[in-house]
């Protein structure tokens, strides 16, 4: 599955944008703009996405890529 994919599965499940999760991480302070914080350890964001919005591991680590800047919402 592409990253793309991952993204629409996402959206459709949870009803929240790629942009939506990158406000969300920085209301959490996970995020300071587009960069997450030295701090956040990968488990932090995962756990935070999977009690918070139900999603599974891959499609939390997908948006913890997106967070992390390794993935853009146009990679695949």
């Amino acid at each position: 599955m592409s990253f793309q994919s991952y993204l629409k599965n996402i959206q459709a499940k949870t009803g929240m944008s790629p942009a939506d999760y990158r406000a969300r991480a920085e209301e959490k302070g996970f995020t300071e703009g587009r960069t997450l914080r030295d701090r956040v350890k990968t488990t932090d964001v995962v756990n935070w996405l999977k009690d918070e919005h139900a999603l599974g591991h891959g499609h939390a680590m997908a948006i913890y890529a997106l967070l992390k800047g390794a993935k853009t919402e146009t990679s695949d």
